[in-house]
């Protein structure tokens, strides 16, 4: 008899691998982002903090900003609207056209009512004849719009926040004592912006400042209590002063 050789059937076991839950893998993620912020890896987002430097442009230390103020989430569509706001503040509408009242001309009914066979004309200053007066046209008008405090406030700190993200912020400290000579400023934005557009924010009003910066081009001057969105946005480094990021804190 020939052997029959007998099927042997093996069972391929199913291997599982054990995936972690979502609220786990946040958890293990978040361990790692820490231990790496603690080796000096990553930097700290907790504390905003810019380099100061005098007014001879030498390094002096470092300036910590509030985050609520240099660390908010920028809100685009809130930007573009306090930017249209703004901008259309400050156009000036000066067209200007003549009505028929306001061009020269007689003011006698230029041919008899009936009889002419022609239309009836009272006017040789109407809009129809060549020199008349201008119907609906332009007149001098002045737009403009307006932002609730609320929203100027938030779209400023939003302004700050992205040129904070950009790195365009630095401080300034001893500014209270220049000269006032154009040249001392010069040297002191050549050496910190670069040649860059530059706003100068300061904790209140300073002619000695303004003074020095009035003839360099790109270069503005203002009080942390007069600035807005477009002032910041507009230019491409900030320099600020201590007392000027005080005063922001307490802007209303």
């Amino acid at each position: 008899m020939p052997r029959v050789k007998k099927e042997t059937t093996v069972k391929k076991q199913k291997t599982v691998i054990a995936t972690p839950s979502k609220t786990r893998g946040k958890q293990s993620v978040k361990k790692i982002a820490t231990l790496r912020q603690a080796q000096g890896k990553l930097p700290r987002n907790d504390k905003l903090s810019i380099p100061v430097y005098s007014l001879t442009g030498r390094s002096s230390g470092t300036l910590s900003l509030p985050k609520e103020i240099f660390g908010q989430k920028v809100n685009e569509k809130l930007l573009s609207q306090a930017l249209r706001v703004y901008m259309t503040n400050q156009k000036i509408l000066p067209g200007s056209t003549k009505t028929r009242g306001e061009v020269r001309g007689s003011t006698a009914k230029i041919q008899r009512q009936k009889g002419t066979g022609r239309a009836r004309h009272g006017s040789i200053r109407a809009p129809i004849f060549v020199g008349g007066g201008i119907v609906f046209g332009p007149k001098p008008r002045k737009v403009s719009l307006d932002l609730p405090k609320k929203m100027k406030k938030a779209a400023l700190f939003s302004a700050l926040s992205s040129k904070m993200g950009d790195k365009g912020i630095l401080g300034l400290s001893g500014i209270d004592k220049a000269s006032g000579k154009t040249k001392e400023m010069a040297k002191l934005l050549n050496k910190i912006s670069g040649g860059k557009s530059t706003l100068i924010v300061t904790g209140e009003k300073m002619d000695n400042v303004v003074r020095g910066v009035r003839n360099i081009s790109g270069v503005s001057v203002l009080p942390a209590n007069l600035i807005n969105a477009l002032d910041v946005l507009k230019h491409d480094m900030l320099l600020l002063t201590k007392n000027a990021v005080e005063r922001l804190g307490v802007k209303k």
